[in-house]
């Protein structure tokens, strides 16, 4: 009987592990795709930040007269 109840205890105790472990793995999950969300969306800023620079250098050198060598 001893035996049966020291096998219940190790399923028990094996499950019990298995949902802490599934949780955790859960949990660590959302914090990486809430990190891969900002890095992408901090990435997106400074790419539209890059145009803007661009942009506004290209202007700076069409009024100075100076060609622009992208074009």
């Amino acid at each position: 009987m001893a035996d049966i109840d020291s096998k219940k205890m190790e399923t028990k105790n094996v499950q019990d592990l298995t949902l802490v472990v599934n949780k955790l793995l859960t949990d660590m999950q959302g914090k990486f795709q809430v990190m891969s969300d900002s890095i992408i969306g901090r990435i997106d800023e400074m790419g539209v930040r890059l145009d803007e620079l661009e942009r506004n250098v290209g202007e700076l050198m069409h009024q100075s007269g100076v060609d622009d060598p992208n074009h």
